[in-house]
């Protein structure tokens, strides 16, 4: 495990809204100027937002290489210099990173901001896609694996591989913060209601998220916990759902879901 540098405090999260409606994510210690930042759309904004904090890039990491995660990374190398930029080893070996420059596989580790970073693949979306898991800060960054409340589509994945990958990510502990990529979560609670709507806590989730984003406020993060309670996609494994995808497993269900959800 490589040491990048040390904390002074608990590691600070905050989003950066980007483009449409994407997020980038900032990670910063407080009494320490050195930052992260997770899967930057934009070079520009985060610059200004770096500069008026007093903060020093240290390291980005992309979640994967669409160009929504992935085009500030030039801009804002070239206006940091020493940049470390992280992603997949799939994704390093394909070229679909810009100015990557440390690669990691399924299960491997490194040290961020003073914090154990774990890696794990999480193919389906892409078949590059890794997700940053920081288990003592209870944080993990999903790009367009996991959404809150639903999941990316299956660009160049397939139903098993988004499966897996989702059932993994729902096996790290309840208090886990989901940081994905983009603010979707009222549609993709619209068509759990549709899917569901006899769920109460998807219902119950739809009406919070609708204030959240009518007094202008963020829906993300959100816990694993309600995650694997009010995100089909994540219960793919409950026979319920098989009845109402008139499917027979786990995988069925989550295919037909997710061609549902394309469709909606």
């Amino acid at each position: 495990m490589q040491v990048e540098w040390g904390r002074e405090d608990r590691v600070k999260i905050e989003s950066i809204p980007l483009l449409r409606d994407n997020y980038a994510w900032l990670l910063y210690n407080e009494g320490s100027p050195d930052c992260a930042v997770v899967d930057p759309s934009e070079g520009a904004p985060v610059l200004a937002l770096l500069k008026e904090r007093g903060l020093r890039l240290r390291a980005v990491l992309a979640t994967h290489h669409h160009y929504d995660h992935v085009d500030g990374i030039v801009e804002l190398v070239k206006g940091y210099g020493d940049v470390q930029v992280y992603c997949s080893e799939y994704d390093m070996k394909a070229g679909r990173v810009p100015e990557a420059s440390r690669a990691f596989g399924d299960g491997d580790e490194f040290e961020l901001l003073g914090y154990r970073v774990c890696c794990m693949l999480v193919p389906g979306h892409t078949l590059g896609a890794l997700a940053y898991h920081l288990p003592e800060v209870n944080a993990v960054f999903t790009g367009d694996t996991l959404f809150t409340a639903g999941c990316g589509r299956l660009f160049e994945g397939t139903p098993a591989q988004m499966y897996d990958s989702l059932s993994r990510l729902g096996k790290l502990p309840g208090e886990t913060q989901v940081y994905c990529g983009h603010e979707y979560t009222e549609n993709n609670l619209r068509f759990a209601a549709s899917v569901e709507g006899d769920n109460p806590r998807v219902l119950e989730r739809l009406e919070e998220v609708v204030a959240l984003r009518a007094a202008g406020r963020p829906t993300v993060p959100a816990s694993m916990t309600v995650e694997c309670s009010t995100n089909p996609f994540m219960r793919a494994d409950d026979p319920a759902l098989w009845e109402l995808m008139g499917k027979a497993s786990p995988v069925e269900t989550f295919g037909e879901l997710r061609r549902r959800k394309d469709l909606f």
